[in-house]
This record gives C-alpha cells, structure tokens and sequence, in this order.
C-alpha cells in the first residue's frame, strides 16, 4: 500500500501566527480568547494546559486581556471587550482582515453586500455584524430567496471552495440579470491551494484519509471534495480514529488536512498507516518495505 501527501495540507500562516501570540503572552500575562482560537480540539486542549483560558461572551472574561481568534470578529464585539476597559489581542488572520475590508468597501460604494458562506459560522459573524442590511448565502435555495437589488457585491467566507463560489456568483448574476454584480475574492490562498490539491490527489488514490477538528469548515469542505472524486474518505481528528477495515484491499491512500491541524498529527496518522502496512506484510508473509510519498511521488521508507 501506497500512502501519499497531498502537495499542500495542513495548518496555515494565519493559524500558526495565532498559537503563537497565545503562547507567547500567556508568558507574561493571563490570557483569555474569545471562542475557540482555532477550530482543532488538539490544538485547544494543549492551550488550556497552559493556563489559556475560552469563553464565548466577553462578560465571562476574568483576566485584563482577551485575544480575537484567527476567524476574526467584528468592531461591534471588539468594542464591546474595550468598553470594559479590557486590553484587545487581535490574532485575526491577515487575509480574514482582506475580506473585512472588501466587503466595508462594497458598501461605501453601494453595492449591497453578499457573503457566500455559513450563516452561522464565527468568519462570518465577524463580516456581518458591523453591517445594517446584508444577505448570505450557501445554496442555490438562499440565492432564489435574495431580494432583488439595483447593486451586489459579493465577497465570500475564505474558507469556502472556489467551485462553489463562482456558481453562486453565477447564480446570482443570472437570476437577476438587470442587476449590477460586482465580486471581489476573498477566499484565501491557502484554502484553494488545499482544495486543489485534494482534488488532484483523491483523484489518483483508493482511500482519503482527511484530518482536522470535528468543527472545522475548512477541514469539512475538503472531506466533500474528496467525496466528489474518491469513494472511500475518511475524516479524523487523530491517528487513534483510524479503523484498519477502511484500507482492506487499498493499494493507494491519499493524506490530507485542514489548516488548522498541526503537523504532529498529520505525522502521527502518516506512521498509523505505515504501520499497518508493516502489519498486513508480516501477517501475508510479504518482506518488501513500506514506504510513504509526497504528491510528487517521491518515497520515504517506513
């Protein structure tokens, strides 16, 4: 069996520049984030065991500081957090903060905002709430519910696929077709360069084997792609989720994972499934070695 990495995987830029503010303040102050830095229990459980607290409302915050997560939120709610004289960390992504001001400066020029994402997602509670009047969308379904409006302007939740966005976009400029539409995109690099690579490589495997947080949209929209090229796909958040059934005849299995999944546990799934190839050779007397690869194609032995 054959284990390969997808070309891009794993915990991004604005994720690891996230941990790293928390852990580096926690240093020298209590810090309390406000929701869940990032959306990985691995990653969230490390940090409380170092003292770093979370809460959901700003009233529940017991120490001098409070950290915005890497999802970012709005003025209304940091505004909220300083007007009880807390200081405000700010670990908001650098590309969230891009689709904040794309969407601000959609509305100074009078288009009505569109945000393609979840409704109820934190990214996306964070581009709307400072808004007075704004639609999202997710599905065909929320695009025949919009209202006509003499101007759009739509700006996506970063996490989203690029597949779906431009068919939402497209959806929208054909329903109202005397509309002016204007798109900005706002989906990250590091999202595409993901969801590209998924496709590419679920394409060529048997198995996918997808890793990331249970409450991960980023991680969750890669399972689905997947799902569109490949059969066989597993989510998991760590190696103890895998079930040696789900590779039974598989000689190819494809590794992919969310941004906000450390490297620790795409390498702790990466020696699972080496090992259970080992496994499966000595119990069929078989002594070639197990190896692993990149998408490229370039081997590791076990």
């Amino acid at each position: 069996m054959r284990i390969i990495r997808a070309e891009h995987l794993g915990m991004c830029f604005g994720v690891r520049d996230a941990i790293s503010l928390a852990l580096a303040k926690s240093t020298t102050q209590p810090v309390t984030v406000l929701g869940d830095l990032v959306h990985n229990e691995s990653v969230l459980a490390d940090l409380r065991a170092l003292g770093i607290q979370f809460v959901r409302q700003a009233d529940a915050v017991s120490t001098a500081s409070v950290m915005i997560t890497a999802h970012g939120a709005s003025e209304k709610a940091m505004n909220q957090v300083r007007a009880r004289g807390l200081e405000v960390l700010e670990a908001t992504c650098p590309l969230v903060h891009v689709a904040h001001r794309a969407v601000a400066g959609l509305v100074r020029e009078g288009f009505h905002p569109v945000l393609i994402g979840k409704r109820d997602h934190v990214e996306v509670r964070g581009m709307s709430e400072d808004l007075e009047d704004f639609d999202v969308v997710l599905t065909e379904a929320d695009v025949f519910e919009l209202q006509e409006r003499r101007r759009f302007g739509i700006a996506a939740q970063t996490t989203q696929p690029m597949e779906r966005v431009r068919f939402l976009v497209g959806l929208i400029r054909a329903r109202f077709p005397r509309a002016e539409v204007r798109f900005v995109d706002t989906v990250c690099q590091p999202t595409k360069q993901r969801q590209n690579a998924a496709v590419d490589l679920a394409q060529r495997v048997d198995v996918m084997v997808v890793i990331g947080g249970a409450h991960s949209n980023n991680t969750q929209e890669l399972v689905n792609t997947c799902l569109r090229y490949c059969s066989r796909v597993h989510h998991v958040q760590t190696a103890a989720d895998l079930k040696p059934d789900w590779f039974a005849a598989a000689q190819t299995v494809g590794i992919t994972a969310g941004t906000s999944t450390p490297d620790p546990l795409v390498e702790a799934v990466e020696q699972w499934l080496l090992n259970q190839v080992a496994t499966q050779a000595r119990s069929s007397g078989i002594t070639n070695q197990a190896s692993s690869s990149n998408s490229t194609g370039h081997l590791r032995a076990a």
